[in-house]
């Protein structure tokens, strides 16, 4: 299924959500069953934090980071004809952004206005031509908020922390539960509260709590959507 054709090779489907709701595993999912490209945008906040704490630097120093940005070499490569990874200088990154370094300095350097307008306009070339699933916390809002589907994902942090636990588990990487739901409850004060780009709902998205619900009926009912608002746009 190739989805909707709107003068693009497709749609934009943008999905939001606090981290650990299941985005990127759904997006994915989506993504495969339309023959879409698909990309996790928090990947690149990570990715800046990654490099910042590699270098050296304070994430905490605005100007630096900032700068940092625009001074990396970014490309968006895929092993799997489907999902698009970031790489950073030449380098794909992979299981260094699951670190909780990482993770803390991801969520500081996306507070920054420069930081957030350089990948804002990195992520509208990487979806201009439409056919792709871009997940994060303001594609719906800032990114592309003429997206033909719009959805938000939502979870507990309880759940959202158990499933991350499990993630790094499998990953082999030590995680600590009560450290993971403080950090997630931290993130999401720190996401929705920022100046800039803040997580919030687009009026026209639909939201889906994945706390029991199943993968395969989350992207059911992506899918259902996809299917409906692509048939009364084109």
């Amino acid at each position: 299924m190739s989805g909707c054709n709107c003068g693009r090779k497709g749609s934009v489907i943008a999905i939001d959500g606090p981290a650990g709701v299941g985005k990127s595993s759904v997006g994915r999912a989506v993504a495969g069953k339309m023959g879409y490209k698909f990309i996790n945008t928090g990947e690149m906040y990570r990715a800046l934090a990654w490099k910042a704490l590699s270098d050296n630097m304070d994430v905490g120093d605005e100007a630096k980071i900032t700068a940092l940005a625009q001074s990396i070499s970014w490309s968006f490569e895929s092993k799997d004809g489907l999902t698009l990874k970031t790489c950073v200088d030449g380098r794909m990154m992979g299981t260094e952004l699951l670190d909780e370094p990482v993770s803390k300095g991801s969520s500081q350097v996306a507070k920054y206005p420069g930081v957030r307008e350089f990948m804002v306009r990195k992520q509208r070339e990487l979806g201009a031509g439409g056919g792709i699933v871009m997940e994060g916390r303001d594609i719906g809002t800032v990114v592309f908020p003429e997206a033909e589907v719009k959805i938000y994902l939502d979870a507990t942090p309880q759940e959202r922390a158990r499933r991350r636990f499990s993630q790094l588990q499998r990953e082999k990487i030590p995680a600590d539960y009560d450290a993971i739901l403080a950090g997630i409850i931290k993130r999401d004060s720190n996401d929705s509260g920022r100046a800039v780009s803040p997580l919030k709902k687009a009026p026209d998205s639909i939201i889906i709590d994945t706390s029991s619900v199943s993968i395969e009926d989350v992207i059911a009912r992506i899918m259902t959507a996809v299917n409906q608002k692509c048939s009364r746009i084109c």
